[in-house]
């Protein structure tokens, strides 16, 4: 029974761990969607938030609920997580009630796994759980954070080419004679998506409670962390309040936006280039490894 105990053990640990990590790289790296739905998705009439805070039905949200006030008076989240959460559409108190369910599941998870080892009278030690549990309720508590700071990064990225169509479009319509708060809505409403949606609600926010647009624009960079609208806001209002050359402030703002769209894709081709590079070199090692075995064993027999 005890060999039995040694051979089994090791393989439901081995079995849970490596299930474990492919949930997490699952989580952390979804797989990305075929292009139908990302165009569909691109393309579709956004639903407004519902004014509740925790907006999730599913059974994630509800385990977590409970833990959504003491949080809170934490001081979770921070400043820069909450504007991720701003930039991903999703209420803060989904996200913690998240936050808590993955972390309570990453801290029960290693006792049901050697629960039924235990029922069968296997030997099992309870440091194991004692560590294990921890450890995974820590990780659990912290991915929902790094799920959100990834996918606010790349809506970011999406806002800013938005931006630079913007900006191209606004100096066109300069060009032929309008003036910049109707450049602004027209090019604004050309554009469709996620980006375009929020850039049209500032818009039009501005114009219902009449204030400039560029204070609105300044308002949605500070909201959702995009300093180039920041800057384009700065732009414009020196173009509206001091007579400044709007339509050379816009295009040089246009090429700097670019410049930086251009510097960040060949930053992240150069990443995952060398990201590329790191199984070749495993396997190369695993190669050597393999190929020099044979000799290493004979000279150490030998000695």
């Amino acid at each position: 029974m005890s060999d039995v105990a040694a051979l089994v053990t090791p393989l439901i640990l081995g079995a849970g761990f490596g299930f474990g990590l492919w949930v997490l790289t699952i989580a952390v790296f979804p797989p990305r969607p075929a292009l139908g739905a990302s165009l569909a998705h691109a393309t579709a009439t956004p639903v407004p938030s519902a004014a509740a805070d925790i907006t999730d039905a599913g059974w994630i949200t509800r385990i977590g609920r409970p833990a959504v006030a003491p949080l809170r008076s934490m001081g979770l989240p921070g400043e820069q997580l909450t504007r991720d959460l701003a930039v991903v559409g999703r209420p803060i108190g989904t996200h913690l009630a998240q936050k808590a369910t993955f972390a309570l599941m990453g801290l029960v998870l290693p006792t049901l796994l050697l629960g039924p080892l235990v029922v069968l009278g296997l030997p099992m030690d309870w440091q194991l759980p004692a560590v294990a549990g921890p450890i995974l309720a820590a990780l659990g508590f912290a991915l929902p954070d790094l799920r959100a700071r990834a996918e606010a990064t790349r809506r970011r990225a999406e806002l800013r080419h938005a931006l630079s169509a913007l900006l191209d479009l606004v100096w066109i319509t300069l060009a032929g004679g309008a003036g910049v708060d109707s450049a602004l809505s027209r090019s604004a409403s050309v554009g469709h998506g996620w980006a375009f949606t929020h850039l049209q609600r500032a818009l039009t926010a501005a114009h219902l409670t009449r204030t400039t647009p560029w204070a609105a624009l300044r308002e949605l960079g500070d909201k959702l962390g995009v300093p180039e609208l920041v800057e384009l806001a700065a732009s414009v209002s020196l173009a509206g309040t001091e007579g400044a050359k709007v339509r050379a402030s816009l295009a040089s703002k246009a090429a700097a936006v670019r410049t930086r769209l251009l510097t960040d894709a060949e930053a992240h081709a150069h990443s995952a280039t060398e990201r590329m590079s790191l199984p070749v070199i495993c396997l190369f090692l695993g190669f050597l490894v393999y190929a020099s075995y044979p000799a290493l064993t004979q000279v150490i027999t030998g000695l």
